[in-house]
């Protein structure tokens, strides 16, 4: 399944990727092989984004945001190296998708009177049923 994503701009030239060892699955490879790939993209230092995607990526992604600016993706799922760094970059490209995507403003609404009258006669409902488990008055 392949996705999708309306973000058109190549950023890969400005990736850097750290690899180490991974706790994920590989038996007594993991051991040897340094699979975990870290994927490290200097936001503020980024010359193909604008000032006003930069900060909207270090407000929306700003747990995932190092001191220096440094936005880091991790990805240890894979027994390689190679799929985590695709696992990485995907992920990468998936949270800039979210962080870039606009919010949508909230329109005012207001209750209909259907829905109004159908919340009074709920509460006449509830009202009848209380009423009903009253002991009666002799």
């Amino acid at each position: 399944m392949e996705d999708k994503y309306k973000f058109t701009k190549d950023l890969s030239n400005e990736f850097e990727f750290i690899t180490s060892r991974s706790s994920g699955p590989g038996g007594q490879n993991v051991n040897k092989v340094n699979s975990k790939v870290e994927l490290r993209f200097a936001v503020f230092e980024s010359k193909i984004l604008t000032k006003k995607e930069k900060e909207t990526i270090f407000i929306k992604l700003y747990h995932h945001i190092s001191n220096l600016g440094i936005l880091s993706v991790t990805a240890q799922t894979e027994r390689s190296q190679v799929q985590n760094k695709e696992v990485a970059i995907k992920k990468f490209y998936q949270w800039i998708e979210i962080a870039l995507t606009p919010v949508k403003p909230r329109r005012k609404t207001r209750p209909t009177r259907a829905s109004k009258e159908r919340r009074l006669e709920g509460k006449q409902v509830q009202a009848q049923k209380k009423e009903n488990r009253k002991k009666p008055e002799l």
